[in-house]
């Protein structure tokens, strides 16, 4: 186990009647890269201020490298946070931007020059170093700001949300970039986000959060093929959703089928309702009556037709309606095994299957 460089304990924090905060009982390594996942008013923001000294617990404890922090104003902490809006002087060039903590702290000049040339080298803006803010554009202007945050050397670095004003290209461009410099300097970062795809490629773990409270955390690969509950299921990634009830051996009665759940585990009685979520990705279509060319043998099938269809560039998704009146969402990737005279038509009816051992079964 990595050293710890944070512990929230049981952490709550209250603005009146009102619950931002709910008992959070997190801890993050040393050189980790977290991520506070969820959406707006779960209260993922409220804690990382929390971290950085901005708001105090109402109750709990947070700890930096163990040491109790709740009562150390922001200043005096080994954290540096980078914002969503940048927050550069427009009247300093990049490096007076970047040199700005360190002067105020009065570090030696040639110490100064030496360890912002580092950063901006980092960020690879060593060329634009005597530009003013308004020359950059979004994405050099999030790079001063992380270099300005990393120059301090702090122990951990607060990131909110620092990616939302980028388009999209850009955006994934700097998750890479921000990653591969987190590697790099090697320190914690903690960063919060409502972006299911940045989280998931970004992150060693992630807490997802709802509510005030965390509903689980993992690596991502966990969050995402094992959900522990609906929310979870729903907001990481799109899951189709099928009330059944359990049976005996380890089998789940979906209407008039029943399926066969490999980890259905000794936690679900017999006669529970519970929610069996798939992965859009994880469905398969195909012709009903014709040859099987994407349904496996070992597949669990029913029948359907297909409601809408809508292109993607990387493949069509096809939503389907069941003979019960549910309903399923397939994400048909476009690969070198589609067929190229294979045209979906509304209405079509087809049989749709997908492995029992990709179902994720939610109470």
């Amino acid at each position: 186990m990595a050293e710890e460089a944070i512990r929230i304990e049981n952490v709550t924090k209250r603005f009146g009647d009102f619950v931002a905060v709910d008992d959070v009982d997190l801890s993050i390594a040393q050189g980790e890269f977290f991520s506070l996942l969820g959406p707006s008013g779960c209260g993922k923001t409220t804690t990382l201020r929390m971290l950085a000294g901005f708001e105090v617990p109402t109750a709990g404890r947070i700890l930096l490298e163990g040491e109790p922090v709740e009562k150390v104003p922001p200043h005096q902490r080994n954290v540096n946070m980078v914002f969503q809006s940048y927050a550069l002087f427009e009247h300093l060039d990049v490096e007076g931007n970047v040199a700005f903590g360190l002067k105020r702290k009065k570090v030696p000049k040639d110490e100064i020059r030496t360890r912002v040339a580092d950063a901006l080298e980092l960020v690879d803006l060593s060329s634009r170093s005597a530009a003013r803010p308004n020359e950059l554009s979004g994405g050099q202007r999030q790079r001063v700001a992380l270099a300005r945050a990393l120059v301090n050397q702090p122990r951990v670095l607060l990131l909110d949300e620092p990616l939302g004003a980028l388009d999209l290209k850009l955006r994934r461009q700097m998750q890479i970039e921000l990653k591969a410099i987190q590697r790099e300097v090697g320190i914690t970062f903690v960063y919060v986000t409502h972006d299911q795809e940045e989280a998931l490629s970004m992150s060693d773990r992630i807490a997802v959060m709802s509510d005030g409270r965390v509903a689980q955390c993992g690596p991502p690969e966990e969050v995402y093929e094992h959900p522990n509950e609906e929310f979870v299921a729903g907001f990481i990634g799109i899951s189709n959703l099928l009330e059944g009830r359990v049976e005996s051996g380890g089998r789940v009665r979906i209407g008039e089928d029943c399926l066969a759940v490999p980890d259905l585990g000794d936690g679900h009685p017999e006669g529970e309702m519970v929610q069996i979520a798939v992965r859009p990705e994880k469905v398969a279509v195909d012709e009903l009556g014709g040859e099987p060319y994407r349904i496996e043998p070992d597949m669990f099938t029913v029948e359907g037709e297909i409601e809408s269809k809508v292109y993607l560039g990387v493949g069509n998704q096809l939503t389907l309606k069941l003979g019960n009146g549910g309903r399923l969402v397939a994400l048909e990737q476009a690969t070198y095994r589609m067929r190229a005279d294979e045209q979906w038509e509304i209405g079509q009816r087809v049989r749709i299957g997908w492995h029992p051992e990709h179902c994720m079964v939610l109470s």
